[in-house]
């Protein structure tokens, strides 16, 4: 018998992403404190000369898109998959990231170069003014962390603008530091170094966004997950000869998918086979959207199409004739053999 199996689940790999009963009212909130801020910082950052203060209110606006696109996606992903989206339009957060990672690491280049130029050439800082307004800064991103804290973290959005928050105020106690170092030494040096301090923390910021969203766009398998070792493992099921055209991947952020052909012993039991299958790969892995075609080995779909064994690894290319022309992925079996 031949079984197309598909298992739609909303269990644990669900529920990491984009949830669109996340408390939107807390977002918000954040939202309006780091605007209305990040504007004073820039006027401020402006009169007193200060790079470090612009450079803290880029990376206060780069906080302030985090959170627009972490409510945008929550309705993105609230509506139904339709018509050419038979996913949705769950990867709009991921398209939203990579933009939001490549902003950071251009506008990162940017401050790098002015702080460069303003070590070899430093203006007139004022120390007073930088210290008061990054010691203010702390408090607005302690309680802008209190607020997405009590929002629903579960959305990988939200959970992502809490980090990028968090890590925002490093930045504003590195600025904090050089305020006072201007103000006490006179060394106005310490401002072009504080700005190359949330330089540092924008790339690195900005490369986690790119690297991340990029191995998503590129249908690489979730990290941590070892395609080989899950084929194995699905190998060496009871009952189970053969599996191939095994594909791992991400649909966004925490929903990992897969799809799979199993070919089973003759007389094997394909429902079993395939239920417990499913069964490993949620408990254990965390991937309920599972999609597996299920067939016994030799067994004829049409007169022309009778499905054999695959070719065992250690056979020459002139020796392979596999189940199908074009090879999808390595084959896996239980016992020993070359991967």
């Amino acid at each position: 018998m031949t079984e197309h199996a598909h298992s739609h689940g909303h269990g644990h790999s669900h529920a990491h992403g984009v949830s669109p009963d996340a408390d939107r009212r807390w977002l918000r909130a954040a939202l309006i404190l780091l605007t209305a801020y990040m504007a004073v910082e820039v006027v401020i950052g402006v009169v007193a000369q200060s790079l470090a203060l612009i450079s803290d209110a880029a990376h206060m606006l780069t906080d302030a898109v985090s959170i627009v696109l972490a409510l945008v996606a929550m309705r993105l992903a609230a509506r139904p998959a339709r018509g050419g989206y038979t996913y949705g339009l769950k990867r709009a957060e991921i398209l939203s990231a990579q933009a939001n990672g490549i902003t950071l690491l251009l506008l990162s280049v940017w401050l790098a170069y002015e702080a460069v130029e303003r070590l070899i050439s430093p203006p007139k800082v004022t120390g007073g003014l930088v210290l008061v307004t990054a010691l203010a800064g702390i408090v607005v991103n302690l309680i802008c962390t209190w607020l997405l804290s009590k929002a629903n973290r579960s959305s990988l959005n939200v959970e992502g603008a809490y980090q990028h928050i968090l890590t925002d105020l490093f930045g504003f106690v590195a600025t904090a530091l050089a305020g006072l170092i201007v103000l006490t030494t006179g060394f106005e040096r310490a401002d072009a170094i504080a700005s190359l301090v949330v330089v540092v923390l924008m790339l690195r910021a900005g490369t986690g966004l790119v690297r991340e969203s990029g191995r998503i766009f590129m249908e690489a398998a979730p990290t941590g997950v070892d395609p080989d070792a899950l084929g194995e493992r699905l190998a060496a099921t009871d009952e189970v000869v053969e599996v191939h055209d095994l594909h791992i991947w991400l649909i966004t952020s925490g929903q990992p998918a897969l799809s799979a052909h199993i070919l089973v012993a003759p007389g094997g039991d394909c429902h079993k086979v395939r239920r417990g299958l499913q069964e490993l790969l949620s408990g254990e892995y965390g991937i309920s959207h599972a999609t597996l075609q299920v067939d016994h080995v030799g067994e004829q779909g049409s007169p022309d199409d009778v499905l054999t064994l695959s070719p065992r690894p250690e056979t020459g290319p002139e020796e392979q004739t596999g189940h199908c022309e074009d090879a999808h992925g390595p084959v896996h079996r239980s016992g020993p053999h070359r991967r």
